[in-house]
This record gives C-alpha cells, structure tokens and sequence, in this order.
C-alpha cells in the first residue's frame, strides 16, 4: 500500500485532505511540525498555524478518521529558516515573504526529509494546487478555485519534490472542503483561515520586530527623489515599498515610500505615479516546470507574471541574464515592485518557475 505523510495544521484544508487521501487507499500518517509555542511570540489571537492549539486539533481529527498521528518539534528550525530571516530582511530594507520560505525550508525541507525517514511515498498538504505529470516532467498547476489559488507560495518546488507531492484539494472549492469536514463531524470544519502571517496573527509586524529583537529602531531621514530632507522616519523597519499611512509626515499631498535604504539609512518617497515600472529582476529562479523555455535565451518568452500574492497576474516577457536571473518586462507598469517579494511567471495555469525580486 502507498504511504503518504500528511501535513497537518490544525485546519480544515488539511484535515479534509488527510480524509480523501485515506478514503483514496492510501496508508496515512498525520504529522505536525510543532513551530513555536504562544508564549515565544506573544500570540493571544484565535488562529496561530504551528501552536499547541494546532497541534491539538490536529491529533482530534487524525483520531476522528482512524490515522496515527505525531507531532515533531521543529521551533529551532523554524526560529532559523523564518522567523530570523523574516527580521534581518526588515533590518536589510526589503520586504520579505514568510510564507513562500517556511514552504521551501519547512513544509518541503525538513518536514519533506521526515516523510523519507518513515518510508513515506508522497507527502501531502491542503494546498490549493495542482501536481500533473507530464511526459518525463512534472508541472505545479494552479488550483480550480482562483480565489484560493496556492500555487504563487510554491514556486520553489523542485521536480525531485513534485514527483513525491500530492495536492488533493487542487480541484475544489473552499465551500466543498467545508461542506466535507462538516459531513465527516470535524470540529475544525467551520475553523477560521488565517489571515496574516502565522507568528504574527494581529499583523503589528513592527511591534514583533521591536519585541524580537530587544531594542528599538534608529530614526533617519525621509528624502525626497533627488536626496532632499522632508523630514524624520522611525527606523527602516517599519516601512515597506508603496506605504502611504503610518508615515508621520505631513507635506499638503499623499507621498509613498519608493525606497528604503540601509546605506545611508534614510526612506525615499515619491508620487504615486513615481511607483510604476515595468522592470522587474528575479534572483535565485527556480525553473518549476523542469525546463528552461526556449525562448527566455532569445527573443523573450512571453508569460503571464504576479510580483505579489494578491497581485493579478500580467502580460510579461521574461529574459534569462545568467546566474539565477531573470528580467521581467511588463507590457504595462506595475505599481510598488517591492524587492523580497517573488515574481511567480505562467505559462497558462502551469508555473513555468519563480525567484526573489531585487533591489535595483
């Protein structure tokens, strides 16, 4: 019999996949990675993926339907791979993506090098998304309900990693999913989707920052384009590419942060005209798909890119400029490109790959 880990957070998506893996035949295991505790955070909110309260729902479900279940401790992991780098990217001026990295080092790191310890075929997770094999390769395709499409978060999945990955809610609905957990008795079934990233549930990210960190943030200058004086910020920290309230500055018209530089540490802002642009450069690309189009090393190859999870994707040409980059250009400006966040770029529903936006 095929054996499968489930990755189980707490929540209905996981939990009705744990469900229709084992209604499929499959032999299930259900595991949670223990990330952090509530007091190591200052969590008080409803939702926490990765607490005690998590962990709890997630063994009453795993009983519920007849699976072992276990729960593996991986906060040092997490405190390196997330919560560490989440805090020296805010330190560094860019804006980084929590989810898009616990993925890659956490879900398909250290909880995919679980799954081969317990002899487990595939590993499993609510993730709404799509793994189709095609020919030699295996294509990342997004999930039917666009309004809950995961696959911009999933980029960074290596064919090793596809080839050894089931998305089962891939072609469902949110409304299906509940309706199933609520048929199958889950007490989670009516559970709340988290909102904001998951060690910092009431989205204060600054005050987590200050609290982390021990100390304060050291004031600079807001300039303006060409370096002139406006006045006085808070710190880097607490700024990210396109903010326009919280700034504290009054100057008779609405200015947004265009930049954030630890150089010199000042925060440049601007007009909101001044935040278009059509460039974008992507670094660490992850060619998804398993190939490298044609195309990229010519003339262009012509794909559909988001530069955020909530951004709609756009019409784009991509371009190869060697070391793990990539030059994106827009065929219309695109609003507040903020580096640390991923361009994800399409080829249809199929993600053709992903990687880092720098700083230019």
């Amino acid at each position: 019999m095929t054996r499968a880990l489930i990755a189980m957070s707490g929540g209905v998506d996981s939990s009705v996949a744990a469900l229709l893996m084992k209604d499929q035949g499959y032999d299930c295991v259900g595991c949670t990675m223990r990330l952090f505790d509530k007091a190591d955070v200052s969590l008080s909110t409803e939702y926490s993926c990765g607490s005690t309260t998590d962990v709890d729902d997630a063994r009453a479900v795993a009983e519920r339907i007849g699976i072992p279940f276990s729960a593996v401790d991986m906060k040092s992991e997490f405190r390196a791979n997330v919560i560490d780098r989440f805090i020296k990217c805010y330190e560094e001026g860019i804006t980084p993506n929590p989810c898009v990295t616990c993925n890659k080092h956490m879900k398909f790191g250290n909880l995919f090098k679980c799954a081969e310890e317990m002899g487990c075929d595939y590993i499993v997770t609510g993730h709404y998304a799509l793994v189709e094999k095609a020919g030699d390769r295996y294509l990342l395709k997004k999930g039917c309900d666009e309004r809950k499409d995961q696959s911009y978060v999933l980029y960074d999945l290596t064919q090793e990693q596809l080839a050894h990955t089931i998305f089962p809610l891939g072609g469902l609905s949110k409304d299906e999913i509940r309706a199933i957990a609520e048929n199958a008795g889950f007490e989670n079934a009516h559970k709340k989707d988290s909102q904001d990233i998951c060690f910092i549930p009431d989205g204060d990210y600054v005050a987590f920052l200050e609290k982390e960190r021990g100390r304060g943030f050291e004031p600079g200058n807001f300039v303006d384009m060409d370096g002139n004086v406006l006045g006085q910020h808070k710190g880097i920290e607490c700024y990210t590419i396109g903010q326009h309230k919280k700034l504290g500055i009054a100057l008779g018209r609405k200015v947004y942060v265009y930049s954030i530089n630890p150089e010199d540490n000042t925060v440049v802002l601007c007009d909101n005209e001044e935040l278009f642009r059509r460039d974008v450069i992507a670094a660490d690309f992850n060619w998804t798909s398993g190939i490298i189009p044609e195309e990229a090393s010519t003339e262009g190859f012509r794909c559909k890119a988001k530069i955020r999870y909530n951004h709609k994707e756009q019409p784009a040409t991509m371009r190869l400029l060697g070391d793990g980059r990539v030059e994106l250009i827009f065929d219309e400006p695109q609003r507040a490109v903020t580096p640390g966040q991923s361009a994800v770029v399409y080829d249809g529903d199929i993600v053709i790959g992903g990687g880092i936006i720098e700083k230019q």
